[in-house]
């Protein structure tokens, strides 16, 4: 499969650095995901890059995560250059997705910041695509909740 590593690039560091909420963290796990699938040909066979570059990025970020020995990230941090603020600019929105568990944030994160399709995001996930579905109907009913409105995303 062919692809373009700066679309991707692109894609994974934004997942990376929505899960971490740190730029440079971000930046490297990004970096380290790449090389990871660049310094592995057998990855060169897979039709799923995207897929595996998430699954890769995913579990980077968890190793952080370990190796921070925290559960949550709650840092965020206000700069000229803040990817999250240009994505997530609707603060109420972003208090909302902080309530949310880690899975269930980035559930959303990749549906609807990453737009990864239902299809991939149920081979990532190891669930059917109705599964997902209702999963994200869920996790979008708890968002409309914690924000008291009827329409969300």
């Amino acid at each position: 499969m062919a692809f373009d590593i700066d679309e991707q690039y692109d894609k994974i560091y934004r997942y990376c650095y929505l899960k971490t909420k740190h730029k440079e963290t971000a930046e490297d796990i990004t970096q380290e995901t790449f090389l990871r699938y660049l310094e592995h040909p057998q990855y060169s066979n897979i039709d799923k890059t995207l897929q595996l570059l998430y699954t890769i990025a995913g579990n980077l970020c968890r190793d952080e995560f370990r190796k921070q020995k925290t559960d949550e990230l709650t840092d965020t941090e206000a700069s000229s250059d803040n990817v999250e603020e240009n994505v997530l600019s609707d603060l109420e929105l972003k208090t909302a997705l902080t309530k949310l568990s880690e899975d269930d944030r980035e559930l959303i994160l990749l549906r609807y910041i990453n737009e990864v399709p239902v299809n991939v995001m149920a081979k990532l996930y190891n669930i059917s695509r109705f599964a997902l579905n209702r999963r994200i109907n869920r996790v979008l009913g708890q968002l409309h909740e914690y924000m008291g409105k009827e329409e969300l995303i």
